[in-house]
C-alpha cells in the first residue's frame, strides 16, 4: 500500500476501486437468457408452423395421392382443379353468406353487451364473467346441443316446444335448404360461443376512454345517448372495431366444426371452404396435392382480405394521418 506526506507524517494513500468484474454465468448473460426462454417457443413455431406451412405450398405443385411425399411435378394443375372442377368456388360463395350474417351481428351484439356492463355500477364482475363463459365451451359440443336439444327438428326440441305453445307447427331446421333455417342455428350458435370474447375486447377499449372528453362534450351542449355514442364512443373504439371485424372474418374463413357436427358432409348446400378441403385431403381421393392448393388459395385471400379492410379502415395508421 502506497503512503502520502502531510506535514511530515506518513498517511496510507486512498484506496481506488477496482473495476467491477463482469457476472458469469447464465443470470448475467442475457442473450443466453433470451434464447433460453425463447427457444423452446421457436422451436415449435418452426416445427407446427412455419414447416408444415412450407411444406405445403411445396406439395401444392405436385400429384400427391394416398401421400404426403412429393411424386409428380404437375405445376399449377391442383390449383386450376381445385378452383374449377371441385366444389370449393360454391363453398366460397357459403362463406360470403354466412360472413354477412354473422360479422355485423357478432360486432354489434358485442358491442352492446360491453356498453351495458360498462354503465354497471354493481355485480360487474359477475355480468363479465357470465358473458364470457361460453368461449369455453366447445364447438362440438355446443354443435352438438344446438343440433340435438334446442333446435332439433322434432317436437321434442325446444324452439319447437315454445312455438308450439303459440299453435305454430313443428319447423324442420336442419331438413333441407328451403327455406334456410339451418343459418338460425348455425348464427345462433356462433353468436353465443363468440360475443363473450369479442365484448372484453370493447369493454377494455371503453374504459380507457378518458372521462374528460364525455364531460367536455356535456359542457358544450351534447347530449348523453346516442349523441355522445356517434361523436366520442364509436371514433374511440376504431382500432378496436378494425381488430375485432379482422378476426371475425378470419374466423369465418376457418369455419367448421359447427358445419360439419350440424350440417353434415352430405348437406353440399351448406359446406364452407375447409370443409371442402378436409374432403379433398381427407376424404376418399385423399389428393393431398389439390388440398395443399386449396389451403394455399385460402390463405392468400385471407390476406387479401386483411388488406383491403386495413387499407379501408385505416388499420395501423397513425393519428396524425386521419
Amino acid at each position: 500500500m502506497s503512503t502520502t506526506t502531510t506535514r511530515g507524517v506518513a498517511q496510507p494513500a486512498p484506496a481506488t476501486a477496482s473495476p467491477a468484474r463482469p457476472r458469469r454465468g447464465l443470470r448475467g448473460n442475457p442473450t443466453v437468457n433470451f434464447w433460453l426462454f425463447t427457444g423452446p417457443f421457436l422451436i415449435g413455431l418452426a416445427i407446427f408452423v412455419f414447416v408444415p406451412i412450407f411444406w405445403s405450398i411445396w406439395l401444392s405443385f405436385f400429384d400427391a395421392r394416398y401421400t404426403v411425399t412429393p411424386s409428380k411435378f404437375v405445376g399449377f394443375d391442383n390449383y386450376v382443379q381445385i378452383l374449377t372442377n371441385s366444389e370449393f368456388p360454391d363453398s366460397l360463395v357459403t362463406f360470403t353468406v354466412f360472413a354477412a350474417f354473422i360479422v355485423p351481428t357478432t360486432w354489434a351484439l358485442s358491442l352492446g353487451l360491453a356498453l351495458l356492463v360498462n354503465r354497471l355500477r354493481f355485480m360487474r364482475a359477475f355480468f363479465r364473467s357470465v358473458f364470457f363463459l361460453p368461449t369455453a365451451v366447445s364447438y362440438v359440443a355446443a354443435a352438438l346441443i344446438w343440433k340435438m336439444s334446442i333446435f332439433s327438428g322434432v317436437r321434442f326440441g325446444l324452439m319447437n316446444t315454445m312455438l308450439g305453445w303459440f299453435g305454430v307447427d313443428n319447423i324442420a331446421y336442419l331438413a333441407n335448404p328451403s327455406p334456410p333455417w339451418y343459418w338460425l342455428v348455425i348464427v345462433t350458435l356462433r353468436l353465443w360461443i363468440q360475443s363473450g370474447f369479442y365484448m372484453i375486447l370493447f369493454l377494455a377499449a371503453l374504459q380507457n376512454i378518458p372521462a374528460e372528453l364525455y364531460e367536455a362534450a356535456a359542457i358544450d351542449g351534447a347530449k348523453p345517448g346516442w349523441q355522445t355514442f356517434r361523436h366520442i364512443t364509436l371514433p374511440q373504439l376504431r382500432a378496436t372495431s378494425t381488430a375485432v371485424i379482422l378476426l371475425l372474418l378470419i374466423a369465418a374463413y376457418q369455419a367448421f366444426d359447427e358445419f360439419f357436427n350440424i350440417i353434415g358432409q352430405k348437406a353440399t348446400w351448406a359446406q364452407t371452404p375447409l370443409m371442402e378441403l378436409y374432403k379433398t385431403a381427407l376424404g376418399t381421393s385423399q389428393d393431398y396435392g389439390a388440398g395443399s392448393a386449396g389451403a394455399v388459395v385460402l390463405s392468400l385471400l385471407i390476406c387479401l382480405v386483411t388488406l383491403i379492410q386495413g387499407k379501408f379502415m385505416g388499420f395501423g395508421r397513425g393519428e396524425d394521418s386521419k
